[in-house]
């Protein structure tokens, strides 16, 4: 793993956010709201994920996660769950060579097993293309949700270990979608809505929330600095108290 649990070792705490993660919300109300077909904010979103990317490599940032498709997602319209898949296709053409020669590590994350054939290989190949990038790494949670992440981990955790009964978080957290990446230090929530929606519920734990108003396709770079100026505000202290952090810091100084 790339970094330990929160809740079992104190994490390091940076000015810029680590790991920022991304609940895309209001693509389609910003399109209804101009009197346009939903499509067409979903076509716009893709345009504010590249913004972002670009604004996080900007930042600093080490790590980014999308979530662009939830398992639950599929109980949404037939056309609007196809034309989300068309997308997806799309942007994996148009994105993945730009974000090589930008140095971006690309991750796709998810029950991948329902999507098509075309679909699979296109993910797996651009995650090879990238692999060795290090500049930043992106995240696209697809076909994902909190507890299938956690359900799968223990399965894969249990066969691994026949016949073991006693675990650790240690041991099931390796297994996770995740388990590259530090848990986020950010999590930002689009479109009004406060609420983390089955997102990276094992890896949430000591997160901080950041909810905004604007519609995803809305967010931009200046509101991306809002999120993290909002998050540099904060007191991180991981179960401890004030006191304890404001002697640290004077321990620190000494």
């Amino acid at each position: 793993m790339t970094s330990s649990s929160s809740t079992q070792v104190v994490p390091d705490v940076s000015l810029v956010p680590r790991h920022i993660a991304i609940i895309m919300d209001g693509n389609g109300r910003w399109a209804t709201k101009r009197f346009m077909p939903r499509v067409a904010g979903h076509v716009k979103g893709v345009e504010a994920v590249r913004g972002i990317v670009e604004a996080c490599a900007m930042q600093g940032v080490e790590y980014v996660t999308f979530f662009a498709f939830s398992s639950e997602n599929w109980r949404r319209p037939d056309d609007e769950v196809s034309l989300l898949m068309r997308l997806f296709v799309t942007a994996l053409e148009r994105e993945v060579a730009k974000m090589h020669a930008n140095g971006i590590r690309l991750k796709i994350v998810g029950d991948l097993s329902r999507f098509d054939d075309k679909l699979q290989k296109m993910i797996a190949s651009a995650e090879r293309k990238t692999a060795a990038n290090d500049k930043l790494t992106v995240t696209i949670c697809a076909n994902y949700g909190g507890r299938w992440d956690i359900m799968q981990a223990v399965n894969q955790m249990v066969a691994t270990n026949p016949g073991a009964t006693d675990f650790s978080e240690e041991q099931l957290a390796q297994y996770l979608s995740l388990a590259y990446a530090p848990e986020p230090d950010l999590f930002i929530r689009t479109g009004g809505e406060e609420r983390i929606s089955n997102f990276l519920l094992w890896q949430l734990a000591y997160t901080e929330l950041y909810f905004t108003d604007a519609y995803w396709p809305d967010f931009d770079a200046a509101e991306l600095e809002k999120a993290i100026s909002s998050y540099q505000q904060r007191e991180r202290r991981f179960g401890r108290t004030s006191a304890q952090l404001t002697e640290q810091a004077s321990a620190a100084k000494c």
